[in-house]
C-alpha cells in the first residue's frame, strides 16, 4: 500500500461494526470526496432508516451506497418498475442505467416528485429495483451546453470513476499533523482587475484558487511559472469561484502542463465555464491570435470537475476542507471557505461578490464557523465608488430606452452573456408587462440565449421568487415572447437595423470583440439610436475608451481596419453591476461573522485596493494589505 492510500480493510471493518449485521458491505472506495459503499443488500440499506446519516456523522464523510451487480433488477424490468413508481406529473424524460456504478439516471421536469419528502421516493426506488437513483432536472429551456456536458460526462463515466478513486486515495491518505504554517501566494489579480490566481499552501498541500485571463491585456497571464505553483502537475486541487473568464479562462492550460487532479466548483459554474472557454478559443481564432490550448483541454477540464453544492463541507486534501457559499455575483458564483488542519487556520476567498439581493440572486453569504484571513475583492473599492440605487437605475434605463423609442431609434446594450444579460431581461420583461416600457422586440445576440437556458437549468441557484416562476413554466420570464435570438448572422442584423425600434442585448460586454462590433457599425452613425453601458468597462478595452469620450474608433473585420465615427447617443447607467460597490464591500466585511483578523484587498486597480485597504484598517481595526502580484503571505 502506498503512503497516500487509505486502509480500506480497516475502514470496512469500522463500517461493518456500525451497521446492522444483516447489511452487507462488499467493497469500500473513495470517489473524490465521497465514500462509496457497495453492497449485496441495497434494498435493506434503503429500508434501514437513519443508518446512512448516522454513519456519515460517525465517519464525518459524505456517503453513497451502490448495489453490487448481482443485487440489481435487470434494466428492462427495472425501467418498467420505475414507470409504475414515478408519477406522470414528474415529467420523466429520460432513464439511463449504468452497470459500472449501479446507478440509474432519472431526468425529470419536476425532480422533487422523483426524490420525495426526505428522499423517501429515492429509498423506494432502491428498495424496488436495487439501483441507486441519480436525479437531474430537465432544463425548461433547451440548452445545448447542459446537454453536451451531461452527455460527455456519461460517456466518460467509467474513466471518471477511476479518476475519482485516485483523487479519493490522495484526499483520504494518512492524515498529517496540523501544519506548521499556512501561506498565500499571489499569482495575479493584485492592484489590477483580471488574471485572478492564488496559491493556498501548507507544508503538505498546494491548492490553486482560480486561473483567469486579463480583459484587454493580451499576454498578461497568471504567474504559473513561479516556484509556488510548480510543478503544476503536483498541485493537490484547484478551486474555481465562478465562470467569468478573468477567473476561469486558463484552467485548461493546467492540463496542458500535466495537471491531472480535481477542480471543485458548483454545477452551474462547470457548465458556464465550458461554454465561455470554448467561446474564448473561438474569439481568439477569429482575431488571428494563437489560442493558448485546444478544445480537447476544455473537455479534460470538465472531466476533472467535481461539483459542490453550497454549504456542503468537502474534503479536498488530507488537511483542507472546502465549503462554498453563495456570492450573489453570477450563476453558481461562490465565496470559498477553507478550513486548514484541525482548526489551525481558516481562510475565506470572496471571489466576486454582490452583497445585497438583486433580481437574479440573493446577496452574498458572509457567516462562517471561523475565518481568520479574508482575501477580498476590491473592484469598486475607491472612496467615490458608490452605485446608484437599483430602482433608480432601472428607472433611468427605462426612461432612456423610452426616449430613444419615441424618436424611432434603437438601443444597443453591450452585456456579458452571463449575469448582466439575464438581469436586463428581467427588468425589460417586468417593465413591458406593467406598461412602464413600450412593448418591443428584445434581440439577444451572441451567447446570451444559451447562457439564459443554463440559468433555467439551475433554478435552485436563483433568488427564491424567480425560482418559483421558472419552475411554473407558464410564468417563466426568460421565455417571454419579446425575447428573440439573433441567429441569422449579418443578414438578420441588417434587417433589425433597418426595422422598427427595438432593444439589442449583445456580447461582448466590454466591446472587446464579438457581435457588438457589428452593431456599432450598423447603428453607431445614426444620432437617433443609443448605446447604453450597464456594466464595468476594464482599462484597455474599447468599451472603456468609448465610455471615456472616444468617438472615432477602428473596427477590424479581418480584412483590415476601418474608421468609424460614432454619432449615436452614448449613456452609462450604474447600479446593475454584479460587483458590490464601496458600501457593499465595507458592509460585507463589517457584518462578516466572525470578523477576520486580516484582509488582503485584491481584484481592483491600485487606487481601489489602496483606498479600500486603508478604509478597512481605519474603520474595523484589522490588519489589511493591498498586495502586489508575486507576494507571499504567511498567515500563521
Amino acid at each position: 500500500m502506498s503512503p497516500n492510500e487509505p486502509d480500506f480493510d480497516t475502514l470496512r471493518e469500522k463500517i461493518t461494526s456500525e451497521i446492522p449485521t444483516d447489511l452487507s458491505v462488499t467493497r469500500v472506495a473513495y470517489e473524490g470526496p465521497r465514500l462509496v459503499i457497495y453492497t449485496d443488500t441495497p434494498r435493506m440499506f434503503a429500508e434501514a432508516d437513519g443508518v446512512i446519516p448516522q454513519l456519515a456523522s460517525t465517519l464525518r464523510k459524505r456517503i453513497t451506497v451502490r448495489p453490487s451487480p448481482g443485487s440489481r433488477t435487470p434494466p428492462t424490468d427495472a425501467k418498467s418498475h420505475l414507470h409504475d413508481l414515478l408519477p406522470d406529473e414528474a415529467g420523466v424524460s429520460e432513464l439511463e442505467f449504468y452497470p459500472e456504478t449501479g446507478e440509474v439516471l432519472i431526468e425529470a421536469e419536476k425532480p422533487g416528485l422523483v426524490i420525495g419528502r426526505q428522499a423517501s421516493k429515492l429509498d423506494e426506488i432502491t428498495q424496488e429495483i436495487g439501483w441507486t437513483p441519480e436525479v437531474l432536472r430537465t432544463p425548461p429551456m433547451e440548452s445545448s451546453t447542459v446537454a453536451n456536458v451531461r452527455n460527455f460526462l456519461v460517456q466518460e463515466r467509467a474513466e471518471r470513476r477511476e479518476l475519482l478513486e485516485d483523487i479519493g486515495s490522495d484526499i483520504y491518505g494518512p492524515s498529517p499533523d496540523d501544519p506548521e504554517w499556512v501561506r498565500i501566494t499571489t499569482l495575479g489579480c493584485c492592484r489590477e482587475v483580471g488574471r485572478a490566481s492564488f496559491i493556498l499552501s501548507t507544508p503538505n498541500t498546494r491548492v490553486l484558487i482560480d486561473c483567469g485571463d486579463k480583459p484587454g491585456a493580451e499576454g498578461e497571464v497568471p504567474y504559473l511559472q513561479m516556484p509556488e505553483a510548480n510543478p503544476i502537475a503536483d498541485l493537490d486541487a484547484v478551486v474555481l469561484t465562478h465562470a467569468h473568464l478573468d477567473h476561469s479562462a486558463l484552467l485548461p492550460l493546467l492540463f496542458k502542463y500535466g495537471y491531472d487532479g480535481p477542480i471543485y466548483t458548483t454545477a452551474p459554474t462547470r457548465d458556464l465555464m465550458g461554454l465561455l472557454q470554448l467561446d474564448y478559443l473561438n474569439v481568439a481564432a477569429k482575431q488571428g491570435r494563437t489560442p493558448p490550448y485546444e478544445s480537447e483541454m476544455v473537455r479534460e477540464t470538465l472531466k476533472h470537475t467535481i461539483p459542490v453544492d453550497y454549504g456542503d463541507v468537502t474534503d479536498i486534501a488530507p488537511n483542507i476542507k472546502l465549503t462554498l457559499h453563495n456570492a450573489g455575483h453570477i450563476l453558481g458564483s461562490a465565496v470559498a471557505h477553507f478550513h486548514v488542519g484541525s482548526g489551525f487556520h481558516n481562510v475565506v476567498f470572496s471571489g466576486d461578490i454582490h452583497h445585497t439581493d438583486t433580481r437574479l440572486f440573493n446577496g452574498a453569504e458572509n457567516d462562517f464557523p471561523r475565518a481568520e484571513t479574508l482575501v477580498m475583492e476590491s473592484t469598486y473599492g475607491r472612496n467615490g465608488d458608490y452605485q446608484t440605487d437599483q430602482e433608480d437605475s432601472e428607472r433611468k434605463l427605462i426612461d432612456l430606452i423610452s426616449e430613444t423609442y419615441e424618436q424611432g431609434g434603437k438601443v444597443v446594450i453591450p452585456a456579458f452573456a452571463v449575469g448582466r444579460s439575464q438581469e436586463m431581461m428581467l427588468v425589460f420583461e417586468e417593465a413591458m408587462r406593467e406598461g412602464r416600457l413600450p412593448t418591443m422586440p428584445v434581440y439577444l445576440d451572441g451567447m446570451i440565449r444559451e447562457a439564459t437556458a443554463i440559468h433555467t437549468a439551475y433554478p435552485e441557484f436563483l433568488r427564491d421568487g424567480l425560482t418559483d416562476r421558472i419552475l411554473h413554466q407558464d410564468d417563466n420570464p426568460f421565455m417571454a415572447e419579446q425575447f428573440q435570438q439573433v441567429d441569422g448572422g449579418s443578414e438578420m442584423r441588417q434587417d433589425i437595423a433597418d426595422g422598427e425600434p427595438c432593444i439589442i442585448l449583445s456580447t461582448a460586454g466590454m466591446v472587446n470583440g464579438g457581435p457588438i462590433l457589428s452593431w456599432l457599425e450598423l447603428l453607431g452613425t445614426d444620432p437617433d439610436n443609443a448605446l447604453i453601458f450597464v456594466g464595468y468597462q476594464a482599462e484597455g478595452t474599447l468599451g472603456r475608451q468609448i465610455q471615456g469620450g472616444r468617438r472615432e474608433i477602428s473596427l477590424d473585420d479581418g480584412r483590415g481596419s476601418d474608421r468609424l465615427q460614432l454619432r449615436f447617443d452614448i449613456e452609462s447607467v450604474s447600479g446593475f453591476s454584479g460587483h458590490a460597490d464601496r458600501n457593499g464591500l465595507e458592509n460585507f466585511v463589517r457584518t462578516m461573522h466572525p470578523q477576520p483578523e486580516e484582509v488582503l484587498c485584491v481584484h481592483g486597480d491600485e487606487t481601489a485596493t489602496d483606498q479600500f485597504s486603508s478604509a478597512l484598517y481605519q474603520k474595523l481595526n484589522c490588519r489589511t494589505y493591498a498586495p502586489k502580484n508575486l507576494e507571499t503571505f504567511r498567515l500563521r
